[in-house]
């Protein structure tokens, strides 16, 4: 059983948490009712939602541990799971980011503001939306956008097949 495993059978027993696929689809998340608090996206590591000021708050002891990795201002870390210490170092701070979630939420309120208004930012697993070339501006009625969108995905082809003349 991997440290990961080890980690997600305890959060199982957590009441206040809810199991599920997390929103950027890839792997395992623990959070309440609308909000992803951890994501499993590996055996080795689990991504956490402290908040950007739970991190910054915490930065100088963040930046301390070698099973921690945080990027300037964000609002997600990521803890490298290798041991049993590491799964107590994420379940405590699980604890610590509940603790702040519950703090700057209300009743009528989720992730830290209004129900219809935010959520958590994504996580580096979540995909960024990429414009389809459809939204830079109308098609023409000719079916010319077929073609071009035939052409890019031969180019996208050809650029992952060896090129070996």
């Amino acid at each position: 059983m991997t440290a990961a495993h080890r980690a997600m059978t305890q959060l199982e027993s957590w009441p206040n948490l809810v199991s599920g696929s997390p929103r950027c689809a890839v792997g395992r998340s623990f959070g309440t009712a609308g909000c992803d608090i951890v994501h499993f996206h590996a055996n080795d590591a689990a991504d956490l939602y402290l908040t950007r000021t739970a991190v910054e708050r915490l930065l100088p002891q963040l930046r301390d541990s070698t099973a921690i990795r945080v990027r300037p201002g964000a609002s997600w870390i990521t803890v490298l799971l290798d041991c049993d210490d590491d799964v107590a170092l994420l379940l405590t701070l699980i604890s610590v980011a509940l603790k702040e979630h519950d703090a700057v939420r209300g009743p009528e309120e989720e992730c830290g503001g209004p129900r219809t208004a935010r959520t958590a930012p994504p996580c580096d697993w979540e995909p960024r939306a990429i414009p389809s070339p459809r939204a830079a501006g109308p098609v023409a009625a000719s079916g010319g956008a077929h073609h071009g969108r035939v052409h890019d995905a031969w180019k996208a082809v050809g650029r992952m097949l060896p090129h070996s003349h």
